[in-house]
């Protein structure tokens, strides 16, 4: 099995572990398509994506179509979404995203929990270089199709490792190969049970068990913020 389902079983999905907090980042995603490409799933890819994650987070079909009308209306806020990077204690590296209607309030925000954590904010680009921007595909085992054909033909379209994962298949790829790999797997009419992207860290730092408990009082802070999205680290 390769780095990207190590990393992805060695981190703690949290914030997908608290339903109100999956249903208000899947509330943004559908938010953000709508507002891109209109409502209509069938002409919106990244609609499309977020109804899917909406239905792995067992958001309920009202709260859905709500979130949907909402996007359509004036009363929806326009939503940015940001990257803020930074290291936190004992040098390690942190990458927030974040979905936010009010840019201003978010990194006053992000910046405060790096301080009082000892951290320090940085720059774009400061920490982006040591992670590797990966899109991904959650999807359930196809009856009657070969594992090996369905690996290489992915490949050609973009993917570059399939493997299980929480019971189902997975594939990672390249950040620019979404929209192919999308594409491609609608057209087998294969049932995608989430999707997105995720940061891989190229080089990672172990350690101690009293280190990683400072960290963790970081990323628990950060991540209890609606409008973080994703943390991702270089710990080990």
């Amino acid at each position: 099995m390769g780095r990207a389902f190590e990393y992805r079983k060695a981190t703690k999905m949290k914030r997908w572990a608290s339903m109100a907090k999956a249903f208000t980042r899947v509330g943004k995603q559908i938010a953000i398509a709508v507002k891109e490409a209109g409502p209509e799933p069938a002409t919106n890819p990244k609609l499309r994506a977020a109804l899917q994650n909406a239905k792995a987070a067992n958001m309920p079909k009202e709260n859905v179509e709500r979130a949907i009308k909402k996007a359509t209306s004036k009363e929806q806020e326009d939503y940015k979404e940001l990257v803020y990077e930074g290291y936190g204690p004992h040098g390690i590296a942190v990458l927030v995203e974040c979905a936010t209607d009010n840019p201003t309030r978010t990194v006053a925000n992000v910046r405060s929990y790096f301080n009082k954590y000892n951290g320090s904010l940085g720059t774009s680009g400061s920490v982006d270089y040591l992670f590797e921007h990966k899109c991904y595909f959650r999807f359930a085992k196809p009856e009657g199709m070969d594992l090996e054909e369905l690996e290489l033909e992915m490949i050609d379209f973009g993917g570059e490792e399939l493997g299980e994962e929480e019971g189902h298949l997975a594939i990672y790829g390249e950040f620019s190969a979404y929209g192919g790999l999308q594409k491609y797997i609608e057209d087998k009419g294969i049932e995608v049970l989430s999707s997105g992207f995720v940061r891989i860290p190229t080089v990672t730092k172990e350690l101690t068990p009293a280190q990683a408990a400072d960290l963790e009082k970081l990323l628990d802070r950060l991540e209890e913020d609606d409008d973080v999205s994703e943390v991702f680290t270089t710990m080990a």
